[in-house]
């Protein structure tokens, strides 16, 4: 009887898993035996992996080859399992020193003739073995840059499993992989771009600098896609842990760009209004994938002609907005995918959709409210702000053609206003307006009695839900960041409110 073990790191969710992989050879009718729950990718990667070793030069154990997967219990999904196997078979065959792979951790899918290919999920897998104590990991080429995201882990890229073998025999060793200098992201659209549209591009700055919702309704050609496309180059590049998050979901996602492993701008996703629930907030029939809503973490997530969605689809969103996180539940496990995005809905005012606005509208009053009855309550009561943009007049077209505001400006002007809401806030674990609970607002941060009474006397009247009272608060707060203020004014409320309502000034 040989033995023989290594690692290897399964994915739940956004986290990886330490897999234990064990081999073990005995006198027998030649055969492989699988074991600890793997899928059909993993069942079929004894395939793979025989075909890689033989066409590496070895020989592939005529014996019975007993592989299991630990934990037991967990599903095993995916490729990345192909090269720690095919390094346990050689090493209880000892072609390979059984010392050597015992704490090393193998990623990679084998190709036919050896070659080793990229996966997905590498930065998690390495997180997670570094997070273990393991301080060596082989990957693929390709995955190189992204495995080096890792500190305190020595990254060994190998283009094939000969070349595993030749380092682990000492015969050619791979060297550690030093990260290079990525590539510069190009430069997003600009908000100068935008002509007219001053209460659009207002709300997009209220959006941006204390992380609200918005829903922006228009007829066709008023800007609406243009304004939510350049929001995320007013929000602020990400921290070095965001940056990490937001990568990791990529990498697992299968949407990380060439060149630039670390995700250093906040994400844009624009998901078309046929996009399935598990297309929107993630699932699959195999391996749970993160969707759209989770790739849009810390970043937008814009749903252009929302009300051509599915309904359930929308309302489905509701309850991930307010946790920042969703979880999905399948038969065989459930994964957890953090989701703390900006929401943008673009809608046009009725089915025609005239660029005139409602002076050619050709839909009845109740088509008209069928149409908007589309977006549900519940999901509108989470919406900070509701802005309706007219058609860029002719007048609006010529006063364009100068030098308005550019997204350099407008984000110098998030950034202070963020920065004075993360003064205000610290020591409490909260850094946006958006986040701050009722009770603190109404508690600790409650403007003066008297700049409230228009948003009290909206509650009285019904036009705002309790949670509709609160989120004023927030914008307002939000406003008055912008405005250098310390506390909001009874205008920094009525223009917050306005929003609300969607009342938009001139």
């Amino acid at each position: 009887m040989s033995l023989a073990r290594t690692w290897s790191v399964g994915l739940v969710g956004v986290r990886g898993a330490m897999v234990e992989v064990e081999v073990d050879l005995a006198a027998g009718v030649p055969t492989v035996v699988l074991v600890g729950l793997p899928d059909a990718v993993v069942r079929q990667s004894v395939d793979r992996v025989r075909a890689a070793v033989v066409n590496s030069g070895h020989e592939f154990p005529l014996r019975r080859v007993t592989i299991g997967l630990s934990p037991a219990a967990m599903p095993k999904q995916g490729s990345g399992f192909d090269l720690a196997l095919a390094v346990a078979v050689l090493a209880a065959a000892r072609v390979l020193p059984a010392a050597r792979v015992g704490d090393l951790v193998l990623l990679g899918e084998l190709g036919l003739d050896g070659s080793l290919r990229a996966v997905r999920g590498v930065l998690p897998a390495v997180l997670a073995a570094a997070a273990a104590g393991h301080r060596q990991v082989v990957v693929p080429l390709d995955n190189a840059d992204e495995a080096g995201l890792v500190e305190g882990v020595d990254v060994l890229a190998a283009g094939g499993l000969g070349q595993v073998v030749a380092h682990l025999t000492g015969r050619v060793l791979l060297t550690r992989h030093e990260r290079g200098a990525a590539d510069p992201a190009p430069p997003g659209p600009d908000l100068a771009d935008v002509v007219g549209q001053a209460a659009g591009r207002r709300a997009v700055e209220i959006a941006a600098a204390g992380g609200h919702h918005l829903l922006l309704t228009g007829p066709p050609g008023a800007g609406k896609t243009m304004l939510a496309e350049r929001l995320p180059g007013l929000l602020p590049p990400l921290d070095e842990r965001a940056a990490l998050e937001v990568t990791a979901i990529a990498s697992i996602a299968g949407t990380l760009p060439p060149g630039a492993p670390l995700v250093t701008r906040p994400p844009f996703e624009a998901p078309h209004h046929s996009a399935t629930m598990a297309a929107l907030v993630g699932g699959g029939s195999g391996q749970i994938r993160p969707g759209a809503l989770s790739r849009a973490h810390l970043g937008v997530l814009f749903m252009d002609e929302a009300p051509e969605f599915a309904r359930t689809v929308l309302d489905t969103m509701r309850q991930p907005l307010e946790r920042g996180q969703v979880t999905i539940h399948r038969a065989n496990g459930s994964a957890t995918f953090p989701c703390r995005t900006q929401l943008v809905l673009a809608a046009n005012p009725c089915p025609c959709a005239s660029a005139a606005g409602d002076t050619a509208c050709t839909c009845s009053p109740l088509e008209r409210r069928r149409y908007q009855s589309r977006l549900s309550g519940p999901l509108l009561d989470r919406i900070d702000l509701r802005v309706t943009l007219p058609p860029v007049t002719r007048a609006a077209w010529l006063d364009g053609t100068g030098s308005p505001e550019p997204t350099a400006a407008v984000a110098e002007r998030v950034r202070r206003a963020r920065a004075a809401a993360a003064e205000r806030m610290a020591g409490t674990g909260l850094s946006l307006n958006s986040e701050v609970p009722g009770r603190l607002l109404r508690e600790r941060w409650r403007p003066a009695r008297g700049s409230l009474a228009l948003a009290e006397r909206a509650l009285e009247r019904g036009s705002l839900s309790v949670r509709g009272f609160d989120r004023v608060l927030r914008v307002a707060w939000t406003v008055a960041d912008l405005a250098g203020r310390t506390t909001p004014t009874a205008e920094d409320v009525v223009e917050a409110l306005g929003m609300r309502l969607q009342r938009v000034a001139a």
